[in-house]
C-alpha cells in the first residue's frame, strides 16, 4: 500500500462545514432542498432493481463513501440490511439508523468476501484517481457474492451545468469526472457486466414533482446532470 493511499482523507477537513461547502446558487436554484438529490438516487436506485426483477428486499446493500448517509436514511429500509463505508471518519453519522464502518484506505473495503449482494458508490469515483480505480472496483467485486450488483453514479460530465457546478464546488476541488463510457470500461475490466445506464436530474426539484415522468422518457439521453449505471459481477 503506497503513503499516499495512507493520508488523511480528504473529505476530513471538510467534514465540519460540509452543508455550507456544497452551498451554491446554481446548485440551489435547481433545488431549494439539498435532500432532493438523495430522494432522486433513492427512487432510482430502486426502480433500476425491479426493472431488472429484483426485489431490493431480498438484498444486503453497502454504499461505499456513503458520507454522511443521507442515502441510506433514505432507502435503507427498503433492503434486507443496510451498511455504508466511507475513508473519513468525520464524515460518519454519529447516531445513524444503520451500520457504518470507517475503511482505512481508500481502495480496501473493510468487509469480508461475497459478504453483500449490492453495492453503491454515489459520486465516489471523481475523487478517486489513477490506479486506485481499479483498486477500489477489484475491492467492490471482491465484497460482492457471485452474480452480485454494483451501481455507480456519477456526475455527467456532458452536461455543461454539471461541469460548471463541480468547478465551483470547493469540495470537487481535485474532481476528475468520468463519462459513462469510461464508467463502463472500468467495470468491464475488473469482471462485470454492464446491465443499464440511466441518465437523471434533468427537471429542477420544482418541476420534477408534477412532470417526473419526463426524466424516464429521457433516461437514455446521455444529457442528464448524473447517471447511474448499473452492472452484474461475473
Amino acid at each position: 500500500m503506497r503513503n499516499s493511499e495512507r493520508e488523511v482523507p480528504e473529505f476530513e477537513k471538510y467534514a465540519s462545514s460540509y452543508a455550507e461547502l456544497l452551498d451554491d446558487p446554481m446548485r440551489n436554484r435547481f433545488a431549494k432542498d439539498p435532500m432532493h438529490f438523495h430522494r432522486r438516487k433513492s427512487i432510482l436506485l430502486q426502480a433500476m432493481l425491479r426493472r431488472s426483477g429484483i426485489d431490493p428486499k431480498t438484498l444486503r446493500w453497502l454504499d461505499v463513501g456513503c458520507g454522511q448517509g443521507e442515502l441510506l436514511s433514505l432507502a435503507g429500509n427498503h433492503f434486507a440490511s443496510a451498511v455504508g463505508c466511507d475513508p473519513s471518519p468525520g464524515m460518519l453519522p454519529p447516531n445513524a439508523p444503520f451500520r457504518t464502518v470507517v475503511q482505512t484506505s481508500l481502495v480496501e473495503l473493510p468487509f469480508e468476501d461475497e459478504s453483500v449482494d449490492f453495492v453503491t458508490a454515489v459520486c465516489v469515483y471523481h475523487h478517486v484517481h489513477g490506479v486506485a480505480r481499479t483498486l477500489l472496483t477489484e475491492e467492490i467485486r471482491r465484497v460482492l457474492r457471485p452474480g452480485g450488483l454494483c451501481c455507480i453514479i456519477e456526475h455527467n460530465p456532458w452536461n455543461p451545468v454539471t461541469r460548471a457546478i463541480v468547478r465551483r464546488c470547493p469540495v470537487d476541488v481535485d474532481a476528475e469526472l468520468l463519462t459513462a463510457p469510461e464508467t463502463t470500461r472500468l467495470l468491464e475490466a475488473s469482471g462485470f457486466r454492464r446491465l443499464a445506464t440511466d441518465f437523471f436530474l434533468y427537471l429542477p426539484e420544482s418541476l420534477f414533482r408534477n412532470f417526473g415522468i419526463v426524466e424516464g422518457i429521457f433516461s437514455k439521453v446521455p444529457l442528464g446532470g448524473q447517471y447511474a449505471l448499473m452492472a452484474r459481477k461475473q
